[in-house]
């Protein structure tokens, strides 16, 4: 099943299958290790949502939900 990466519950992990944007944003995203086929889980939700933190290949990133919605994930 697919789904962006801001609609993840905590704990919830998958692959993921693209990474949207243009510009900054997405160069951005590619050089934290957000890429294509990368597992990535979700560690914590802010308490008003806002920003997740998400573990990807071995480390912790903090992304806002703005960010999260441009990664598309296959959720395990």
């Amino acid at each position: 099943m697919k789904k962006t990466l801001n609609q993840l519950s905590k704990n919830e992990s998958g692959m993921i299958v693209s990474i949207q944007g243009k510009g900054g944003v997405h160069k951005r995203l590619l050089d934290m290790g957000l890429v294509k086929n990368a597992m990535v889980k979700v560690e914590r939700v802010a308490p008003l949502g806002d920003p997740i933190e998400v573990k990807v290949k071995g480390y912790s990133l903090l992304l806002r939900k703005e960010e999260a919605k441009n990664i598309t994930i296959d959720v395990q």
